[in-house]
């Protein structure tokens, strides 16, 4: 740390925070303040190499482990986690302009669960077995190999730890690449990993950008698998890089996901649960609705009271536990979402709140941005069809079930959904009817970690969670036994 408290980061490799190769630095800004409090190392090829290595010496040993033994890694792992609860909370707050509320909600408890949910998870796995006449047929799964792991910036550790617990619990050995602009708390689970003694090798970490660093690292002919969670246009150059080789790849990527409200609602509840879905996280959540599909009958009550409690929202401090939103990432991000602002605008959009940075008071060199509702624009206009990711949702009219599910599945997407009635069968129906690797029924963002998450067409390719992750992390060989 330099004389103003600014903390040079460090690569994690072969069980050892070691430099990077090159001499190149990149600042780690406060989304909220727009302060420098971190460097960050641009590793290069040589760095790379360096990770890979480490990590298919350590393999054969790992996989040797028996599951159970992995298993009581990920335990300790989650027990020194949790010790770190708050410095997790705070950093993720501080790296990613966050509330604290949220980032001690979901951030910090979702990383420890994890970890502890697929230790379970791994314990309880049994033996598949077939039986026929005159054999018997057993699954067992292998390893992969080595995976790469690469994270995007809105959930740092929440996603990491989603990655390295099954991969891990496995008997792979991984090298990950979180975002350049959240890597604090990547670094923290290093350091936890380091502390429990995790043997050395099994988890390595490689800082920078994804030109230097993700780019070789998906490429590097000794990596077996890449989980990729980011953008869209990210996860076709992973996907064009990965595919030559044959490497196994998961990619969970953007969305531009409804939230269907029938007349039939309950009102009160569905109006805070569509809040919540538009602008948790200042909207820099992939499952967030931005698309707010409304029945003609009630959208004019709707509208006046989804608008009053948006402008109810706190915007301002994200250390301050009122608060309710914080800072968008980065001030290129914040032009992006002012651009489609003004875009809708020249669509023929209605702003009927927001539009506009907001500067909280001793907040002005932060990336703010007001929470903006926009009504009037056609069901296939740009702003209603591409993702923009940030606080900003459209509100849509429909007359009947056939037009809202049209109007859901009118984009390039297929991540997530919502549906409002108190009609289930409706529910039910119109939910199957969505071209969506998930949907929710009268709540959103309500996880169970044992079911399949991703999406379909351009959201997606392969599904994460529970068993899925399991098998997405491992080999599966099937072994017949003739009886005599």
């Amino acid at each position: 740390m330099d004389k103003e408290g600014i903390r040079d980061l460090r690569n994690y490799v072969g069980g050892c925070f070691v430099e990077h190769d090159g001499s190149e630095w990149m600042d780690v800004l406060e989304p909220a303040t727009g302060e420098r409090f971190a460097r960050l190392p641009l590793s290069g090829s040589n760095d790379v190499d360096a990770a890979v290595e480490a990590a298919r010496e350590a393999q054969p040993g790992w996989a040797a482990l028996g599951k159970d033994s992995r298993a009581d890694w990920l335990d300790r792992i989650a027990d020194s986690l949790e010790v770190s609860f708050e410095e997790v909370a705070e950093l993720e707050s501080r790296d990613t302009g966050k509330p604290i509320s949220l980032a001690r909600a979901v951030d910090a408890n979702r990383s420890v669960a994890n970890f502890r949910f697929f230790a379970g998870l791994i314990r309880e796995q049994e033996k598949e077995t077939f039986e026929m006449e005159d054999a018997t047929n057993y699954v067992v799964n292998r390893p992969v190999g080595v995976g790469a792991l690469i994270t995007p910036w809105n959930l740092p550790l929440y996603l990491l730890s989603w990655k390295v617990a099954p991969a891990i619990g496995m008997g792979n050995t991984v090298v990950c690449k979180p975002s350049e602009l959240t890597p604090m708390t990547a670094d923290l689970l290093m350091r936890v990993i380091d502390g429990v003694g995790l043997p050395a090798g099994v988890v390595n970490l490689v800082h920078g950008d994804g030109m230097g660093a993700g780019s070789p690292l998906v490429a590097h002919p000794g990596i077996d698998l890449v989980s990729f969670t980011g953008g869209t246009a990210t996860g076709e150059k992973v996907a064009e890089s990965a595919a030559p080789a044959f490497k196994k790849l998961s990619l969970e990527l953007g969305g531009k996901n409804s939230s269907i409200v029938f007349a039939d609602c309950d009102m009160e509840k569905t109006i805070a649960g569509v809040v919540r879905s538009g602008f948790l996280n200042q909207g820099q959540v992939c499952l967030c609705g931005s698309r707010i599909l409304v029945e003609d009958s009630v959208y004019d009550e709707f509208e006046r009271a989804f608008v009053e409690a948006v402008e109810q929202m706190r915007i301002g401090d994200p250390a301050d536990d009122s608060t309710d939103l914080g800072a968008l990432i980065s001030k290129d991000h914040l032009q992006k979402v002012q651009g489609y602002v003004d875009i809708a605008i020249e669509e023929g959009g209605r702003i009927l709140t927001g539009g506009t940075p907001c500067l909280p008071s001793g907040f002005e060199e932060g990336n703010w941005m007001a929470p903006t509702v926009i009504a009037d624009l056609p069901p296939e206009s740009r702003c209603s069809t591409e993702e923009i990711f940030g606080p900003v949702v459209t509100l849509h009219r429909f007359q009947s079930e056939e037009e809202a599910v049209g109007i859901a599945n009118g984009t390039r997407y297929g991540l997530a959904g919502s549906v409002w009635t108190s009609d289930m069968e409706k529910g039910k129906r119109v939910s199957e009817s969505m071209e969506s690797g998930m949907v929710w029924v009268n709540t959103w963002l309500h996880r169970d970690l044992r079911v399949p998450f991703g999406g379909v067409k351009d959201s997606g390719v392969g599904r994460e969670g529970g068993r899925w992750s399991l098998g997405f992390f491992s080999e599966a060989m099937n072994v017949c036994l003739k009886h005599d």
